[in-house]
């Protein structure tokens, strides 16, 4: 496998990955706290210590510390971003857990994508840039979730994603296509719903 081909499926796991957070994002029934106070607090009860809320936002117990005792108020970038980033994924975990466990068992998730589309040997299409909105099956929905879920390398994700979408799109009933192989390249928008 070359390197372009290797970043291009990192770069799509990364899209991936981002996708299903805003997906997961817009299940909150209530809105995830804002302010860095707030986020220091709400992470800091999840965490059960000072210390090892330091180490997972990597930062030092002081400025923990100096966070939620009001002393400091607004976070350098970095640990803006980081207090945003585990904030959301602790956020509201049993909303969470219901919408995959729906998606995994009856609802399937609906993924649009704009993207290179290209094809094995079998295929007659030549490849080219597509606008694909497709609903996948809950079986598909349940792997590219565990991929998610278990941390599958560039190219495990890249092909659950790739077969679901063969199978919901380009290989529709059969269709006398059914050895198709489908490749996702130059990905330029990737938007997943529960």
């Amino acid at each position: 496998m070359s390197n372009d081909n290797t970043a291009a499926r990192g770069l799509l796991r990364d899209k991936i990955l981002d996708g299903l957070r805003r997906a997961e994002r817009t299940l909150f029934t209530r809105p995830a706290p804002k302010s860095a106070w707030a986020r220091m607090k709400f992470l800091r009860t999840r965490e059960g210590s000072s210390k090892s809320l330091a180490e997972r936002l990597g930062v030092s117990r002081k400025t923990v510390d100096r966070y939620l005792s009001g002393v400091t108020k607004k976070p350098q970038k970095r640990l803006q971003a980081a207090l945003e980033q585990e904030t959301e994924a602790e956020w509201q975990p049993q909303v969470k857990a219901q919408a995959r466990q729906r998606a995994a068992s009856s609802a399937g998730l609906v993924i649009s994508i704009t993207a290179y589309f290209g094809f094995g040997s079998e295929g007659s299409d030549a490849g080219r840039m597509r606008d694909i909105q497709v609903a996948v099956s809950p079986s598909h929905a349940a792997a590219i979730l565990a991929a998610r879920d278990t941390g599958a390398t560039d190219s495990e994700l890249h092909d659950a994603v790739a077969e679901a979408i063969a199978d919901a799109y380009f290989r529709v009933e059969g269709g006398g296509r059914a050895g198709l192989k489908v490749r996702i390249e130059a990905v330029e928008r990737l938007d997943i719903a529960f």
